[in-house]
């Protein structure tokens, strides 16, 4: 997509040398590598590549967000994507009336209601979303990078066959501050193409996975109003009208011409969205909002060859109803300590058609957690349990678990953000009981939090400033992580009687040997000092620790012991 300031330039150019041009009626190229348009349910994946987006964060709607996207833009892309082909929209209507396959000559300019048409996207289009945080994007991307870096995410969605990539395309998703292509300073906002383009700024790019679609999608908001800030909205509520106007830009060129030239341009070499780039507001044919069933998008019109105009909305054509559905995750997002386990639940709807069998797979990236879905498989209308395992031995950080369905051609999905807490030291949960409860541990006897902390603000208590009778326990069972080989806690004791009546105590169990080792002898003191004790573990061994203190009931001198910063390193 040109800025607006080139696009003057190019009609200045037409203005002056009018036989140089001609009508902007659209032709079928006759497609290549027998691709022309997307004739299929689309399937959009937005790749946020690079470690110049920031943190990950998610937002209630379950859209990843980014630390360095203050405006917002990554969620609202997510959310465009997911409207799109809901709340009635007719934007998409539009590109329906163009086709492809063996039907469709070369140079038509028509379609039969026979031919495969570009599908509407009933449901949403989006079904996937990915943050690539391996390592920085480079600062200036060539067509080469890019392409790969979209061929690399294709093997992340685990799209591996040129089947699975038929209708699909990527869009990677810059940074701000990032120069993809030379955007800046090359006349463009954005643009599309597929992996095999020899003319690529560096080449084509080989792909193991069949043809791959995508598109170069600046942070358009650097170039402010030569990318379309501010084109339809004032004010902040036109903050990213640009951003919306120039994806929705290259989506609808990407279903109409999928591998460049092979769909539908015209005898300038204009694309559907090239004819009607940057038409004002309330003029014909120019920019509006559309509305889906989520919300309001800043867009562009399309041209279209059935009314010899640029339409920003358009009846469907050539459709017939097929099955869809849609897929979504409740909770959204999970906080998960290692060793624990937790689950979500994915429901699915029917978007069209009947019900229908939706098969579902689950990935996680980056590597760490496990993920598994019980059933695999439901009727379109059913939900399935997805569990998400973190071992013991899993870094604390933020991981996405993407769920994928498919119905035939629909493809959806959804994906729930896993944040895998700290336990102090590795094997040990919630170690220094900073979630005010007793998360990750048993307990028996009397025990409560205490605000008497060794660090942090809390600790674990054993007795009570009541008499108690017998054994109070604070007890975990853990195994001790790769790399590891030694337990450590620390105690406070509060004992105003002698060590025949009251005391405290620690065992430590191999599970593995049914070994158990006093790893605090019986002690009683009562000067308010923090006391640390450590043992040897066995990294892969899994053991039993139990914090005890002893009180025999008498009125006069009860007996407790507070715990904290357990931890295994």
């Amino acid at each position: 997509m040109p800025t607006i300031t080139q696009l003057g330039k190019i009609t200045s150019y037409q203005q002056a040398h009018p036989a140089a041009t001609s009508s902007n009626t659209l032709y079928y190229g006759g497609g290549i590598d027998g691709i022309g348009v997307t004739s299929g349910h689309e399937k959009v994946y937005l790749v946020f590549w690079g470690t110049q987006w920031g943190t990950q964060s998610t937002d209630s709607n379950g859209n990843l967000t980014f630390s360095s996207d203050s405006a917002g833009g990554a969620p609202k892309l997510q959310n465009m994507f997911k409207g799109l082909g809901t709340g009635n929209e007719l934007w998409s209507g539009t590109m329906t009336q163009y086709c492809d396959g063996s039907g469709v000559l070369s140079g038509a300019s028509t379609c039969a209601s026979s031919t495969a048409h570009v599908s509407y996207p009933t449901g949403g289009a989006l079904s996937g979303v990915w943050y690539d945080n391996s390592s920085a994007e480079p600062s200036a991307a060539s067509g080469n990078q890019l392409a790969n870096e979209a061929i690399s995410a294709a093997g992340h969605f685990g799209n591996t066959t040129a089947a699975s990539n038929r209708y699909a395309q990527y869009v990677i998703l810059s940074a701000t501050g990032t120069n993809p292509d030379n955007y800046q300073t090359g006349g463009f906002c954005a643009w599309h193409d597929y992996n095999g383009d020899t003319t690529l700024s560096g080449g084509a790019a080989s792909s193991p996975y069949g043809d791959i679609a995508f598109t170069n999608m600046p942070y358009t908001l650097d170039q402010g109003t030569s990318c379309g800030q501010n084109f339809v909205n004032s004010g902040s509520a036109g903050t990213l009208d640009g951003y919306t106007m120039v994806e929705g830009h290259e989506y609808s060129e990407t279903i109409t011409d999928q591998n460049p030239a092979g769909g539908w341009t015209s005898t300038t070499g204009y694309e559907n969205a090239d004819e009607c780039a940057w038409i004002s507001p309330g003029t014909a044919g120019g920019a509006g909002n559309i509305t889906t069933g989520n919300g309001s998008y800043a867009m562009q019109g399309s041209w279209s060859n059935d009314t010899n105009a640029c339409n920003l909305t358009h009846a469907i054509v050539g459709g017939t109803t097929t099955n869809d559905f849609s897929i979504s995750a409740s909770p959204t997002s999970l906080s998960i300590a290692p060793g624990s386990s937790k689950t979500a639940t994915l429901s699915t709807a029917v978007a069209s058609g009947s019900a229908g069998t939706v098969s579902l797979t689950a990935s996680v990236s980056p590597s760490g957690p496990t993920a598994s879905l019980s059933p695999t498989s439901v009727t379109a209308g059913s939900s399935s349990t997805l569990t998400v395992n973190v071992g013991s031995s899993v870094a604390t950080g933020t991981y996405t678990v993407t769920v994928t369905g498919t119905e035939g051609s629909a493809i959806h999905s959804t994906s729930v953000t896993v944040t895998v807490t700290s336990s102090t030291g590795g094997g040990i949960t919630n170690g220094g009981f900073e979630t005010g409860n007793f998360s990750g541990w048993t307990t028996s006897g009397t025990t409560s939090i205490s605000s008497t902390a060794h660090s942090g603000s809390h600790s674990g208590q054993a007795g009570s400033t009541s008499p108690t009778n017998g054994d109070s326990t604070i007890k975990q069972t853990f195994t001790a992580p790769s790399g590891t080989s030694t337990l450590s806690f620390w105690y406070r004791m509060t004992c105003p009687d002698t060590l025949t009546y009251d005391w405290a105590t620690a065992t430590l169990k191999d599970n593995a040997s049914t070994t158990t080792t006093t790893i605090l002898a019986k002690t009683c003191t009562n000067n308010a000092t923090w006391v640390k004790v450590t043992a040897s573990v066995t990294a892969g061994h899994t053991y039993s620790l139990a914090l005890i203190s002893h009180d025999d009931n008498y009125p006069g001198d009860p007996t407790y012991t507070v715990f904290d910063d357990v931890s295994v390193s």
